[in-house]
């Protein structure tokens, strides 16, 4: 399996006119601060609040009548859930979501919202992936995991594509990676539309599995990391992302939680945008320093805005 450029922009059309076109956010401060043009893709203003929409829909809308008839089963702590809950509220097919029984409590409300089933785990007994190869193979429904998948990576890679025909070319783009699938995706988009283009790929210290699968060559494992951004708590790269990754992507850097912390309140304070801390971890890296491009224009992907707001009080 591997995603082309030509996959991204078929991907494309099928969201033309059901995903959101998200804005590009400008701010003299960031330039100033990072000495560089600083572009924000912001997708915490995406349907269901999150870039997972995108790789959501565009692998949905490739059910045959059948597989749409028997319906969908995915896993996920909560985006990639809310994604699949509503792509397949609007194509009108059921949709089980497997979710860890410590799911953010606004993620798993949002789930349930779009009217999906949810079936709780809990992470430190079982598997997610083992449960749901149960429960599909019980109901025959297609699983369409979080990020390993070339119709999610491909319907990913759409932001980074926006993100360039809105706003010119970019030297750089940062982007946060979990399991991988918006970051092969961003990869492949932006070297698509221009070549030269440095992508680098933004992770949490305490799961730093994909940084290290990145530098080695192997891939790296983390079980159950305990870091604030829950989009980025996977075990690992996915096979098929580790191979789109290593392939496309120029860096993989890490960021610590406090550095999260920051660059996500100076967002919301003097940019006045709503993002979880998975969404900030992108912009973590240069806002602390980690990462400087002087005189570059530079794309940030904003994954997502669906903070738990009852959760908050410890972060600050």
């Amino acid at each position: 399996m591997t995603v082309t450029f030509a996959d991204i922009l078929a991907a494309a059309s099928r969201l033309k006119g059901v995903a959101h076109l998200t804005p590009v956010h400008r701010s003299r401060t960031v330039d100033a601060l990072a000495g560089a043009s600083v572009f924000f893709k912001c997708e915490n203003f995406q349907r269901v609040g999150a870039f997972k929409f995108r790789g959501a829909f565009n692998a949905l809308s490739q059910f045959t009548p059948e597989q749409r008839a028997r319906g969908v089963l995915t896993f996920s702590s909560g985006n990639h859930a809310q994604a699949i809950a509503l792509a397949g509220q609007i194509l009108e097919m059921p949709r089980v979501i497997v979710m860890p029984n410590d799911a953010p409590a606004v993620k798993l409300a949002a789930t349930k919202g779009y009217g999906a089933e949810i079936v709780l785990y809990d992470k430190h007994k079982q598997t997610r992936e083992a449960l749901a190869e149960e429960i599909a193979a019980q109901r025959g429904m297609t699983i369409i995991p979080p990020y390993d998948h070339p119709h999610i990576v491909a319907g990913q890679g759409t932001a980074a594509l926006e993100l360039c025909e809105q706003a010119g070319p970019m030297d750089v783009l940062l982007a946060p990676c979990g399991g991988g699938g918006l970051l092969s995706g961003t990869a492949i988009a932006a070297k698509g539309m221009h070549p030269a283009c440095q992508v680098i790929g933004v992770e949490p210290e305490l799961a730093n599995d994909a940084t290290r699968s990145f530098k080695s060559g192997s891939l790296c494992h983390v079980l159950n990391p305990e870091t604030i951004a829950d989009g980025a708590r996977t075990p690992s790269l996915g096979k098929l992302t580790f191979d789109l990754v290593r392939q496309h992507v120029s860096d993989m850097v890490t960021v610590s939680e406090e550095q999260i912390v920051e660059a996500m309140l100076f967002l919301w304070e003097r940019l006045k945008l709503v993002v979880e801390p998975t969404g900030a971890l992108a912009y973590a890296a240069l806002h602390c320093g980690r990462l400087r491009f002087p005189g570059k224009r530079i794309g940030v992907t904003l994954s997502g805005g669906n903070v738990d707001l009852r959760a908050i009080k410890h972060l600050l």
